[in-house]
């Protein structure tokens, strides 16, 4: 029983003195699974800006930060807005007086919207020069994936027989392509998991093509690649999730 009582406490403190050794999020970079909910404010410029304004965007990330601090990732988010620059696709259909008429004569209340998407996988690292722990610092990513956009017509409770159905694709400007993104901002996880933030400068570069094979309004297919540029300042909530300290002491 001596012998057994002795093992028993050799593997308590082995145990305790392990449980020292680990280190904490306040003290040293540990590995970490960031999940990000954001919100990105942009201004869309190069073939983009022709078409749309500022628009919102909101994104979903989640990744890996490794001991040293370098981090990958995956990133989607959804683009929407209400600030169309280029109103002349529908000229053809619209009358002398500036209007559109529904199939009763009236005119109808057509409302234009800018909708699109991305997803890409980043890299990135996290230099710690300012913060509350080694995690904290300067953020840096680059990514590529992919990004895809339209124009949304609605017609609201108004029938438009031309923008009905297939007829609507010949006015939507589809595209899709691949795109690139930088990100320079900075990264914050508090000692405690309450306060876990990140916020700063986002630049996106896509070359899309059209979707479509043919515009109506134009009367020809849209066959040139385009650089489509979205760039904006992004704020975004972290649920940080990774294995804490182990704190306990252990007593014979």
């Amino acid at each position: 029983m001596r012998s057994l009582s002795l093992f028993l406490t050799a593997v308590a403190v082995l145990w305790s003195a392990r449980s020292y050794a680990q280190s904490g999020i306040q003290d040293t970079s540990i590995t970490i699974v960031p999940i990000t909910l954001s919100y990105a404010y942009q201004l869309p410029n190069g073939d983009l800006g022709e078409q749309f304004g500022a628009n919102n965007n909101l994104g979903l990330s989640a990744s890996v930060k490794f001991k040293s601090n370098y981090l990958v990732g995956l990133e989607g988010s959804f683009i929407f807005g209400n600030k169309v620059n280029d109103r002349s696709i529908l000229r053809q259909m619209t009358t002398s007086n500036g209007v559109i008429v529904n199939q009763d004569g009236d005119p109808a209340k057509i409302l234009l919207f800018e909708r699109g998407y991305t997803v890409l996988a980043f890299a990135g690292k996290v230099i710690p020069v300012a913060g509350p722990n080694p995690n904290s610092g300067i953020l840096l990513k680059l990514g590529g994936g992919y990004m895809r956009h339209k124009l949304l017509i609605q017609s609201q409770n108004d029938f438009v027989p031309a923008l009905e159905d297939e007829y609507l694709k010949g006015y939507d400007r589809l595209a899709a392509g691949p795109m690139a993104m930088f990100f320079a901002g900075y990264q914050h996880f508090s000692n405690n998991r309450y306060i876990n933030f990140m916020v700063g400068f986002e630049v996106n570069i896509g070359f899309t093509e059209s979707l479509r094979p043919y515009n109506f309004d134009t009367g020809k297919s849209d066959t040139d690649t385009h650089h489509d540029g979205l760039n904006g300042l992004r704020f975004g909530w972290t649920l940080p999730i990774y294995k804490a300290r182990d704190d306990r002491q252990y007593y014979r």
